[in-house]
């Protein structure tokens, strides 16, 4: 049985990039799928021992193909395949400049790119609500779908481990949009304002230091650890495959660090293999 992989989403979010990224990890790509042959393509797959990870990029959608690819999903899941959906998205204004700047005339229809976005972001939000997982691609550049791509799925979709993915960052430079939680610890004291100590970053044993002897660190640290004791055999046992937290600060190069560094600790603790994602450590 092969393992399935949905990319879809809002046109001039980044599908066909997306598909190519995929494509470069070993995955079997098809741009452009016709909802009708999904069904025919998928048993070739199922009989085919070559094409054992097959990606199908779905684009241009009327409600009728939205139904059916949800039905497709719903069939390969029930004759017991291992199916992903990666939904991806971006703001209007993202999207806007992005047709604008290639001249490209929206799919959807000739309303005008910014009526064509909304209608088509109403229409996919059926899509949306069953992504497994979901990537906002408002802020990212090509290379960096593909680095945000390569992190998710360069390791075989169907292992029955969560893959957990640690994001730092700082709420100066916006906040991350693809997490599933999101925490804010800038009430602890901030390294920031200790000259010795500006120059470093959270991943230099001062600053570690500094903000690991802080008791509000302890206690925040402890209940964040009993609040994912429960979460994660939860998030398992509902079968939830891809989880993304993100921790932040004022500047993404302290506090955050530190605190992305513990919780990375304590989920390797778990039995789990964090990836670890300092967003603006280096800024």
């Amino acid at each position: 049985m092969s393992e399935y992989l949905f990319i879809t989403g809002m046109s001039g979010a980044g599908r066909s990039t997306a598909g190519a990224a995929l494509e470069d990890l070993g995955w079997f790509v098809i741009d452009n799928m016709p909802v009708e042959l999904i069904s025919k393509v998928s048993d070739l797959a199922d009989r085919n021992s070559d094409a054992d990870r097959l990606a199908f990029v779905i684009g241009r959608f009327g409600y009728e193909a939205i139904d059916g690819v949800v039905s497709e999903i719903e069939r390969l899941r029930f004759n017991g395949a291992t199916v992903k959906v990666l939904y991806l998205e971006a703001t209007d204004e993202a999207l806007i400049t992005r047709f604008e700047s290639t001249r490209r005339r929206h799919p959807i229809g000739e309303e005008g790119v910014g009526n064509a976005i909304g209608r088509e972001r109403r229409m996919l939000l059926v899509l949306r609500d069953i992504a497994d997982i979901i990537v906002d691609t408002s802020n990212l550049n090509v290379h960096e779908l593909k680095r945000r791509l390569n992190e998710l799925f360069s390791g075989p979709v169907s292992s029955s481990t969560l893959t957990v993915t640690v994001v730092s960052f700082g709420f100066s430079y916006g906040t991350p949009r693809d997490v599933d939680l999101l925490f804010d610890c800038r009430f602890l004291p901030n390294p920031h304002w200790i000259p010795e100590l500006r120059p470093h970053t959270g991943l230099e044993e001062p600053v570690r230091d500094y903000v690991l002897e802080q008791a509000d660190t302890n206690e925040f640290i402890k209940r964040l650890t009993y609040l994912f004791d429960f979460l994660i055999p939860a998030y398992i046992q509902e079968g939830k495959s891809y989880l993304t937290v993100a921790v932040g600060c004022t500047g993404g190069r302290h506090r955050s660090v530190v605190l992305t560094e513990v919780l990375a600790r304590y989920f390797r603790e778990q039995g789990l293999i964090p990836k670890v994602i300092h967003r603006d450590v280096e800024r």
